[in-house]
């Protein structure tokens, strides 16, 4: 009885000849918790992929990104990770509230390596960690079902310019986003938000796509 594999994939395992490759993997690699070095590659990391899938089964991937350890393993069984300010869609919480069926990728671009992760994940709004993340909205917390550890001989090798400055760290205080300055999006702005982008200057859309360039 396979943890990962549906009929799906032994049609394609059977059709190239790796049904005995592919189970060989998911023994050698595939776990049900945290082992070895997991715990602190996924520490090390400042962003993850984080994929979700609707109430009609549509899925979306999204880039979540923060500082070393914003994704923190509480036992070798649970991940947690913030919910930062993002632009009001909530599509990834949405999803995770009504499907929480999750899929995380963390990548090391600069040492080509790479864990997948998956679980079941639950929002919190009052939690234990919940001081350890300034500013953030929500909390996830994700029970492990499987990890294991993905060959990185696709990944390509890039070298890390610097961290954004919109993380929210303690102590400092976090730029408003420039979108959110743009002149046509105020009248849809959270009062906060309205006033945060006007102490920071108003743009018209041609500044905005000024300043992306």
């Amino acid at each position: 009885m396979s943890r990962i594999y549906e009929n799906s994939h032994r049609v394609l395992q059977d059709e190239f000849g790796t049904r005995n490759l592919a189970n060989a993997i998911e023994a050698a690699a595939v776990r049900t918790e945290l082992l070895g070095d997991d715990e602190a590659f996924i520490h090390e990391r400042d962003m993850f992929f984080l994929s979700t899938v609707n109430e009609a089964g549509q899925p979306t991937v999204s880039y979540k990104g923060g500082d070393p350890e914003f994704v923190k393993a509480i036992n070798p069984n649970t991940l947690v990770f913030p919910s930062y300010d993002g632009n009001g869609m909530y599509l990834s919480m949405g999803n995770l509230d009504a499907n929480p069926l999750v899929g995380l990728l963390f990548i090391d671009f600069e040492s080509p390596n790479r864990r997948r992760v998956q679980g079941t994940a639950s929002l919190h709004r009052d939690h234990p960690l919940m001081a350890a993340y300034p500013e953030a909205e929500l909390l996830v917390e994700v029970a492990i079902t499987e990890v294991w550890v993905n060959c990185p001989r696709y990944i390509h090798r890039y070298e890390k310019v610097q961290r954004s400055e919109f993380v929210p760290r303690a102590g400092l205080t976090t730029p408003v986003a420039p979108w959110k300055r743009l002149r046509d999006l105020q009248p849809v702005l959270t009062d906060a938000d309205r006033s945060k982008a006007e102490l920071a200057g108003l743009m018209t859309a041609r500044e905005y796509a000024a300043s992306l360039k």
